[in-house]
Parts: structure tokens; C-alpha cells; sequence
């Protein structure tokens, strides 16, 4: 028997198509703000969807028109994610052409069966071949800013494989566009959008932002931290290495995921309770951060005098005067920042840790995100591998997998490599969503001692 090794090249692609909006919008320029600017890449993700009797008898051609016909509905609604992104004659700054070029969906199918992958929550190399990755080619007026590939199992189960470039949604609005597209393709049932909440998206973006009424950063506490220190990240390891950096391959690195459990969660939360005249009130995203960052500093043997950081991501949305409104498709988050060094960092408690990560959330208003937007306006290049960095990402308020495609949810929602390696994932759990499974990318000669250092103390 082929092992899924052997068979991993065995992905066939049958078909590759360009959708277009329903309903063609006049095309026009859409200005995009810093914050959509900070990463066009594109974020992969893979819904798996176990067989069903629901579609066992339907075709694969079946399931791709219905999913076609549905995205056609949702680009008409969502139109300049039919677009491109085009830069600025003058400042060489990305805007977005919507100008109905279209988004690109792929059907293909493989005799790998899903119960073949394991547990799905585990990165497995074999979904990088469930997504469709056009070559950028340093075009960006040629680049679909969405790509999607429907792909049939051997054992008569999908995946969908999405593609969008960060450029056009953040997370939030990544979930409206997703949940809104498979309400409208209406596979296996009727169609959905009178039973699911469609978000009614607002598109206006660096207008929209430049609305609210910023203060005078530079005078204000409120100074754009995390770039800050992602710059003396960025110093230190270039004195470190004498102009060397990145030169780690990206073969080196390795995904796992952690399933941290609502028993383990607790017991964190109690350890930073040590000690308390109060009572301590933190989120499990507080506790397990500050967690994940003393355990991967500690994995990769980080000189004790240099700077560490943390930093996460945060939604702007209702932190601005006034909030954006809701709907807003564009990207609206920012990164808190906190540092120590590695040698304060371990022995300062999960408590003190906790506070920090607190404290840096608070700090994000309105002058915060102006300072931030300010910050970004120099050149944007390409990160440096940064073992100093850990980078957090929370999607637990965002459940992937709840998006019905087919038939019923998810069995999981699995996002692949992350551009930026340094970056965790949390995710809800699909069978429990007070657990969090935390997708991390490490060294692969650190994985054993990671694993030790963040398990060791939730069991």
C-alpha cells in the first residue's frame, strides 16, 4: 500500500477557472489604509469536510457549479475582492483596482482518503497541495487577491482550500466574506442566507479610518510601541549576525499544533492567582500567551541578555472614536508589543507576564492605532527569521469551522504556514470550544523541548 508520502503528489487538478461578480460594479480606485498595506501575501486556509451521505451520490462537477455559482452571487456583494492591488504612480503606496478581473476557483480531486491525514488539527505537509498558490512574479496588478480549490477525497469527502491576500481582509472580515459565500452556495441544502446572519459589508477603507478624531501621537503615551521594538529586534539580531540574517532555511522550521484543554487552562489561570490579595481576573488568551512566550524563548536558547518580545494582535474596530462601523471589510488590527529580556522574562512570574500583556492591550486607542498607522509609512521589507519574536494571532473568536461549505460544519479549519514563521496560531476547538489549540512553528530541534517547557505545567 502507497504511503501518503508516495501519494503525496497525487492531487489532480481538473480544472481552473476565473469567477466574476454576478452583477458587474462600475470599476473604481479604493484607497487602502497603512493597515492593509502591512502584508498582501496571501493567508491559506483548509476546511475539511468528512463524507457525508448528504453528497454521495452527487458529482464532483455538481459540487464545483454550486460552489462557482455561489461565489459569483457573493463577489457582486463583495465586489473588490474581485480586484487587484496596483500601486501608486507617485508614492508607489498599494490601492485596490476594483476593476472585476475576478477571483480564481480550482477543482481537483485525490484517492487519498481523509482518515489517511490523521488528526487534523496536526499540521500535515499534504495540505499545502489542497490550496491553489498563484506566482506573484512582483506583479501585483496581475495577482488574484482570492483563490479558492475544491478538492474530492478518495472516501468521498472535500476540502476547501482558500487563499485571500491580507491586504483585503483581516480576520473578521475574512469570516463575512467565507460565511457569506457558502450561505449563497447553498450545496447539499437550501440556500442559506435567511438562517445565517450575513454581515452587510462596509468597503471604504483609509477614508473611513481618517475619520476618526486622532489626537497628536508624538505628544501623547501613546506611541506605536510594537514597531518600536520590532526595529530593535531587527538591530540586535543584524549586530548579532553581521548583516547575515535570514538565513535560515524555511525547511528547518516545523508546524505542530498543542490541544490546551479547558482543565489546563484553568490550572494557568490559578498559578497566576498565586500569591493574590484579590482576586486576579485574566482571559485564557492572557494566560496562555504569556505561557507560550516564557516556553519558546526558553526552547530556543535565547542569551539571557538580549531583548525578547511579544506581540499580538488586537482589533481596532470599537477602539476608535468613532468605532468603525460593523461590517467594516478591511483590516482593522493592530500589534501590542511587550519586552523584557530573556533572563527577565523567565523569572519574572505568569502573573507579572499577564499584567504586561494587560497593560499593552489597554494602551491601544485611538492615538495608539494614528502612532501605528504613522509608523508604517516608511518602506515595508520583508522580516527577517527573529527567534527573539514570538507573535500571536487569536482566532477563537472566529471560528473557522462553524462555515458550512457542504454539509453540516467543518470536521476542522487548518491554516498552513504562516508567511511571518514566528507567528502562533490560536483556534477554537471544534469539539470543545472552551479548549485552544495552539498551531506553532518551530525550530525542529527545539520541538521536544518546547513541548516539554509548555506542557510541563498544565498537567
Amino acid at each position: 500500500m502507497a504511503t501518503l508520502h508516495e501519494t503525496h503528489s497525487q492531487v489532480s487538478v481538473t480544472k481552473i477557472i476565473s469567477v466574476f461578480p454576478k452583477t458587474l460594479n462600475p470599476p473604481k480606485l479604493l484607497e487602502l489604509s497603512n493597515l492593509d498595506r502591512q502584508c498582501p501575501l496571501h493567508m491559506y486556509l483548509v476546511f475539511f469536510y468528512n463524507p457525508s451521505p448528504a453528497y454521495s451520490s452527487s458529482s464532483l462537477d455538481l459540487v464545483f457549479t454550486k460552489l462557482k455559482a455561489g461565489l459569483e452571487e457573493t463577489l457582486a456583494v463583495w465586489p473588490q475582492a474581485a480586484g487587484r492591488l496596483e500601486p501608486s504612480p507617485t508614492d508607489g503606496k498599494l490601492n485596490l483596482r476594483c476593476n472585476n478581473r475576478g477571483v480564481i476557483l480550482v477543482q481537483a480531486m485525490t484517492n487519498v482518503e481523509i482518515s489517511g491525514l490523521g488528526d487534523l488539527s496536526k499540521y500535515n505537509e499534504f495540505s499545502e497541495k489542497l490550496v491553489y498558490k498563484p506566482v506573484l512574479n512582483g506583479n501585483f496588478s496581475e495577482f488574484p487577491l482570492v483563490v479558492a480549490q475544491l478538492t474530492r477525497f478518495g472516501c468521498g469527502g472535500y476540502t476547501v482550500g482558500t487563499g485571500i491576500s491580507h491586504s483585503l481582509f483581516d480576520g473578521p472580515a475574512a469570516h463575512d466574506f467565507l460565511t457569506a459565500w457558502a450561505a449563497k452556495s447553498a450545496i447539499f441544502k437550501q440556500r442559506m442566507e435567511h438562517q445565517v446572519e450575513l454581515q452587510r459589508p462596509v468597503h471604504q477603507r483609509g477614508s473611513l479610518l481618517d475619520m476618526a478624531k486622532f489626537g497628536n501621537p508624538r505628544s501623547s503615551a501613546s506611541a506605536a510601541v510594537a514597531i518600536e521594538h520590532l526595529y530593535g529586534l531587527i538591530m540586535q539580531a543584524g549586530r548579532e549576525n553581521n548583516g547575515e540574517m535570514g538565513k535560515n532555511k524555511k525547511d528547518e522550521y516545523f508546524c505542530t499544533t498543542f490541544r490546551v484543554s479547558r482543565e489546563m487552562i484553568q490550572r494557568l489561570k490559578n498559578n497566576a492567582n498565586l500569591g493574590a490579595n484579590a482576586a486576579f481576573h485574566c482571559s485564557s488568551f492572557d494566560v496562555i500567551a504569556a505561557h507560550l512566550w516564557k516556553a519558546r524563548t526558553k526552547a530556543l536558547s535565547v542569551n539571557k541578555e538580549k531583548m525578547v518580545c511579544l506581540q499580538f494582535a488586537v482589533d481596532a474596530r470599537n477602539r476608535l472614536l468613532p468605532p468603525l462601523p460593523k461590517g467594516f471589510s478591511g483590516n482593522a488590527f493592530v500589534l501590542a508589543s511587550v519586552t523584557l529580556t530573556a533572563k527577565q522574562l523567565e523569572e519574572k512570574s505568569h502573573r507579572t507576564i499577564v499584567e504586561m500583556i494587560q497593560n499593552a492591550k489597554s494602551r491601544v486607542n485611538n492615538d495608539y492605532v494614528h502612532a501605528y498607522k504613522l509608523g508604517l509609512e516608511g518602506p515595508q521589507a520583508s522580516l527577517p527569521p527573529l527567534k527573539e519574536l514570538t507573535v500571536v494571532s487569536d482566532w477563537t473568536r472566529m471560528p473557522f469551522h462553524k462555515i458550512d461549505f457542504l454539509h453540516g460544519q467543518a470536521a476542522y479549519a487548518s491554516p498552513l504556514k504562516p508567511p511571518i514563521l514566528e507567528v502562533a496560531y490560536f483556534l477554537q476547538n471544534p469539539a470543545d470550544s472552551q479548549s485552544i489549540d495552539v498551531r506553532v512553528t518551530l525550530l525542529s530541534h527545539t520541538l521536544d523541548t518546547f513541548s516539554s517547557y509548555f506542557m510541563t505545567s498544565m498537567q
